[in-house]
């Protein structure tokens, strides 16, 4: 594996009750990038991020994150070796305010339990850290909100922040703008560019303009194999993406 890259997937196949929804995917992902997996509804996008998250157990082919092999790994393990994910459906606890919910997090990185019983003042050695999560992702207004309260968009948000207090390396993202108005994709546009900074992303997006104006690679999938891989100029172009998404080709 290259030290240039933090992911390496080879040949990766998974099959349903006879359906090959990923046929011998490979995807090598390099350290500090904005790596986008796109394609077609039904492409197989889903199950093989489902693959490289370890929520699904490949068929056959391997994984390597950071130079360990994680092909047989559980999601908690690839976690705590700093792989995190997101979902497509915001997942924060509806009925803690937003300072809370990245506490949860946080404590959760320190500690093997979540400390419900601790006294507050024990819990304030988390404040600083809280603050600058929640700052980071614009919603420092909204601290002591219920998240119940926030828009999607902010919501989304929030679980940036959640994720980001369990220090990943490498930040995978499911849809990240599924729902949202136009306001908040430039919004969630612009918190992605800025937490990539210092780690790497995946994501799995259908909103091809943000894909154009964030990704450093974009990976395309049809039918469950890669068809194409490049920045957005060279797969726009390609012929077969293009049959793929509209059903034709220009001559």
């Amino acid at each position: 594996m290259s030290s240039d890259h933090i992911l390496l997937a080879t040949g990766l196949s998974k099959r349903f009750f006879g359906f090959l929804a990923v046929d011998g995917v490979s995807l090598n992902v390099r350290k500090g990038s904005i790596h986008a997996l796109i394609g077609p509804n039904g492409a197989g996008k889903t199950t093989c991020f489902n693959l490289l998250t370890k929520f699904l157990q490949p068929d056959s082919g391997s994984i390597r994150f950071d130079g360990v092999d994680i092909t047989k790994a559980k999601p908690a393990s690839v976690a705590r070796l700093g792989m995190v994910r997101s979902f497509q459906i915001s997942s924060v606890f509806p009925s803690l305010t937003v300072a809370e919910n990245v506490r949860v997090a946080a404590q959760r990185r320190r500690d093997r339990s979540y400390g419900f019983w601790r006294s507050g003042a024990t819990l304030c050695q988390f404040d600083d850290e809280v603050d600058e999560l929640v700052d980071s992702v614009g919603l420092m207004e909204f601290r002591d909100d219920l998240a119940s309260r926030l828009s999607y968009g902010r919501k989304r948000a929030l679980e940036f922040a959640t994720t980001l207090a369990l220090k990943p390396s490498f930040l995978l993202l499911d849809e990240p703008m599924a729902g949202m108005s136009n306001e908040d994709v430039d919004r969630i546009a612009d918190l992605i560019r800025k937490i990539s900074v210092d780690r790497t992303i995946l994501m799995v997006e259908h909103n091809l303009s943000v894909v154009a104006s964030l990704s450093d690679t974009i990976t395309v999938l049809a039918r469950g194999k890669v068809i194409a891989e490049g920045d957005y100029g060279t797969v726009s172009k390609n012929r077969d993406v293009i049959q793929a998404y509209i059903g034709t080709t220009d001559d």
